[in-house]
């Protein structure tokens, strides 16, 4: 039996149990047809490049798969038939990584919550300034434009 990985976008429309359902529909398929699911990992919803079928989103789920030909062709047609299925890839691998993929890696990485901001409450910040430095920007403002109108009159009197 060869080695197969599988990415399959489903709707984002559809529910988490939704996207679980299709999951298992297809590794049911693999598994009645002799064949073997090595790694299942959902990748939640994800911005896609550009619209398909007039999604943004979708649910990305990842096979690794053991099985023979005829049982990813046959999980291939029924993702082909499922209106939930935008798009679907399967390459055929030489071994089948057993670590976690690179994406789950990368959100397993990334930080939560509030970012870098920590668990800063609202009353630690400073007080807001004053009106004071605005009124001094106005009266800065009108004595910079006084010398300007100062200056046409000068030229006419010489």
């Amino acid at each position: 039996m060869a080695l197969y990985e599988s990415v399959f976008l489903a709707r984002q429309d559809i529910s988490n149990a939704q996207v679980d359902q299709l999951a298992d529909q297809f590794s049911e398929i693999i598994t009645n047809m002799g064949g073997t699911i090595a790694k299942r990992e959902y990748w939640g919803v994800r911005k896609l490049a550009y619209r398909i079928k007039k999604n943004r989103k979708a649910h990305y789920v990842l096979f690794n798969i053991d099985a023979p030909s005829d049982a990813v062709l046959e999980m291939e047609r029924n993702m082909r038939l499922n209106e939930d299925i935008l798009r679907y890839l399967t390459l055929r691998i030489e071994e089948v990584d057993e670590a976690p993929s690179v994406i789950m890696q990368a959100k397993s990485d990334r930080p939560g919550g509030r970012g870098d901001r920590g668990d800063r409450r609202r009353d630690d910040r400073p007080p807001r300034r004053d009106s004071a430095p605005a009124e001094a920007d106005a009266s800065a403002a009108a004595a910079a434009a006084e010398p300007a109108a100062a200056t046409p009159a000068e030229e006419t009197e010489a």
